[in-house]
């Protein structure tokens, strides 16, 4: 989706594009063909554009000549007598007011304070009402002086407090300089485009910024408007074809300048760039010199990832002599080759850092600190904490939980200890059986009786007596 800003030309290039940057700021910046612009484009126009915004930079789709200067209203000239004449003044009258008014305007006004003072002077209770005002305008002057002390002094420990609190709060910054990101030409781009039918040009432009699914949608919206106007429809398959047909072409161009702009600054590029360009090579490269191109970044590529792993390696070591293991865990997360196995020395030191850095008399904050950087390295299984911290925090409980599923064996350690089993309820005994009943058939009566266990036949002497 588009969005309108304001952008100044900066210069021009000798292929006929323009580099521009944002109105007032330094980014965003980027370049645009001559023929998005006006007649009459100079140098230092600010102007409003459409651009597209996507991951690879800022794309400007179309630019809005400048508006023409309003023209000044014209003045009248007034025509006066000439004479010098001197300006309003005015004069203020006393008013005679009787009363207690007129009493409290001969005093004066704006005293204040002291208006007090006077009354307490009058009558008996002169000396004391002296007194009483005199003691009641220091207390009050002393106590504003005060209060401004105090309200100066808060203010200033409360600063003092919060720098020390960012302070704190702030990570330490990387610094390293930042690698360059991939800016490419359009030369190949423009190119093409020129080769392209003037009628075709804008649907070249489409696919180029959103694909073959970019020039559906906006088949789709075109015809739904026409549907509410009453007018014919475009038929979608025809311009689908076109945008199909044309696509290869233009996306190998753009490849073209994507590639020569990576190989132009493959020993300081961003390893990301340099990568999305060597896969985008397959469907990019479709003739012999772009091949060619292909595999001198290939091999570019395997070069610098070569070289940044052994930089990886060595900082890891500089990290772990200088004992800061909390930046060395983190950065033994961001491998510059993918699958790389780290040695297993700087996997023990990594380990015996993290663990005896989660102790008990660690502090709850540096403990969540140190976890955090443990969940995402390649020693996570390994580190075993020396202890739990003496008081938890909710800040630590919550880490605790949201890194859980990394670090399974850390976070049972912070799970409560089971309930104790109960014990197990007594077996009842079983039920005597009841006596068989008489029956006048001697032989029915022994066939239905139980059997008797040949130990529990030989009851012992004088049980029968008990019973």
């Amino acid at each position: 989706m588009s969005r309108r800003l304001e952008i100044e030309l900066t210069s021009k290039r000798e292929d006929g594009s323009y580099s521009w940057r944002a109105a007032g700021a330094k980014q965003p910046k980027g370049s645009l063909g001559g023929d998005l612009l006006y007649d009459g484009a100079a140098i230092g126009d600010v102007v409003r554009a459409d651009a597209d915004f996507a991951v690879d930079g800022v794309t400007i789709i179309s630019v809005l000549p400048p508006k023409a200067k309003r023209k000044e209203a014209e003045t009248l000239e007034i025509l006066g007598s000439g004479r010098d004449e001197g300006g309003v003044t005015t004069q203020l009258v006393k008013g005679k007011r009787g009363g207690r008014d007129g009493d409290r305007d001969s005093r004066g006004k704006g005293r204040g304070r002291n208006n007090r003072g006077d009354r307490g002077r009058s009558g008996r209770d002169g000396d004391r009402g002296r007194s009483g005002g005199d003691r009641d305008g220091r207390g009050s002057n002393n106590r504003g002086a005060r209060g401004r002390d105090d309200r100066s002094s808060r203010d200033g420990a409360r600063g003092n407090r919060s720098q020390n609190n960012r302070s704190h709060n702030k990570r330490p910054q990387d610094n390293r300089p930042k690698p360059k990101r991939l800016r490419p030409k359009r030369i190949h781009r423009d190119a093409a485009l020129r080769e392209i039918a003037e009628i075709q040009r804008p649907l070249a432009r489409i696919v180029l910024r959103d694909g073959v699914p970019g020039v559906r949608q906006l088949v789709e919206k075109q015809n739904d408007t026409a549907r509410k106007a009453g007018q014919p429809e475009i038929p979608p398959k025809m311009l689908e074809a076109v945008g199909e047909k044309l696509l290869p072409r233009l996306r190998s161009a753009e490849w073209r300048d994507n590639a020569e702009a990576a190989l132009a600054g493959i020993h300081e590029l961003d390893l990301r760039d340099l990568r999305k360009v060597v896969v985008a090579a397959e469907n990019g490269a479709k003739d012999d010199e772009s091949r060619a191109l292909a595999e001198q970044l290939k091999e570019g590529l395997t070069q610098r990832v070569d070289a940044e792993h052994g930089k990886w390696l060595a900082e890891l070591n500089s990290l772990l002599n200088e004992g800061r293991t909390v930046r060395a865990l983190r950065q033994s997360s961001r491998p510059p080759k993918a699958g790389a196995p780290i040695p297993a020395d700087i996997a023990t030191r990594l380990t015996d850092g993290a663990n005896s850095s989660m102790t008990s008399d660690t502090a709850p904050e540096r403990w969540a600190t140190v976890l955090d950087a443990v969940a995402f390295s390649p020693v996570r299984q390994q580190v075993l904490p020396q202890g739990l911290p003496a008081k938890s925090s909710d800040e630590l409980v919550a880490t605790v939980k949201k890194l859980a599923k990394r670090v399974p064996h850390i976070a049972a350690m912070f799970a409560p200890a089971p309930a104790a089993a109960a014990a197990p309820a007594p077996i009842p005994a079983p039920p005597t059986p009841a006596p068989a009943e008489s029956s006048p058939a001697g032989n029915e009566a022994t066939a239905e009786a139980p059997e008797v266990a040949p130990e529990a036949a030989q009851a012992p002497a004088g049980s029968g007596e008990e019973e």
